[in-house]
């Protein structure tokens, strides 16, 4: 089965800088699969989530999102591409904070028309995709129609988490949207994401620092091990 997500040989540096920023010969990640990619400061995190976002192109490589080399697309293309096929839960969770609960979910679908029509063909309409997925992501009817700002942290977590999924998006990618919460919060929010993923059949690739999370994935691989632009001290 085609991997949904499959670096090959990737290597990124800045314009005019001759030093290696990533190197990475080969990183997969199977469709319906979780994988947990360990990512301390400074191991090319964020330079990693740009070229899988498609915001920046690999100066070597091919990076391939549904057998798709984003590499070959032009700067719009790649936008389109990333809206119709990539749910992204940011740390902070970037919610539009004059928007309601429901509203913020449904904007994923404004930005993707094949988003809105698979929300629309499962569940009737983009509201009652956005009012499923909030209560099975544990949040109440009464909050769906307040302002997102006047959520608590978890409750704005499993918001952006809700605007992820909404569409059935083939790729999750969660970039440290636990790091505000506590152990238990953590634990339950993740099960309901992994329940989430697994019902739509979307791959999740989770970015963390807190390597306590990694028992609870099928995989965990580690970023700088992988980076060979940056070797591990003391690695063969």
């Amino acid at each position: 089965m085609q991997p949904t997500l499959e670096l090959t040989h990737v290597q990124f540096s800045w314009p005019q800088q001759p030093e290696l920023l990533l190197n990475i010969p080969q990183l997969q990640l199977a469709a319906g699969e979780c994988l947990f990619l360990h990512g301390p400061s400074g191991s090319g995190k964020t330079t990693l989530l740009g070229l899988l976002s498609g915001i920046q192109k690999p100066t070597q490589g091919r990076i391939c999102i549904l057998g798709q080399d984003l590499s070959q697309r032009s700067a719009g293309a790649r936008d389109h591409f990333r809206a119709d096929h990539t749910g992204y839960i940011f740390q902070q969770f970037n919610l539009l904070p004059f928007l309601s609960v429901q509203e913020n979910v449904e904007l994923s679908c404004r930005f993707s028309k094949r988003r809105a029509q698979r929300a629309q063909q499962q569940h009737g309409s983009q509201g009652q995709a956005a009012k499923h997925l909030l209560q099975h992501l544990g949040l109440p009817s009464p909050l769906w129609s307040q302002r997102a700002d006047s959520l608590s942290v978890g409750q704005q977590q499993r918001v952006a988490a809700a605007r992820a999924l909404i569409g059935q998006p083939e790729l999750i990618i969660a970039d440290e949207p636990t790091s505000a919460l506590d152990a238990d919060s953590r634990a339950a929010f993740l099960e309901l994401l992994f329940s989430e993923c697994q019902a739509v059949q979307a791959s999740l690739l989770f970015v963390s620092h807190d390597l306590s999370l990694a028992p609870l994935f099928q995989r965990s691989l580690s970023l700088p091990e992988l980076n060979q632009a940056h070797p591990v001290v003391g690695a063969c």
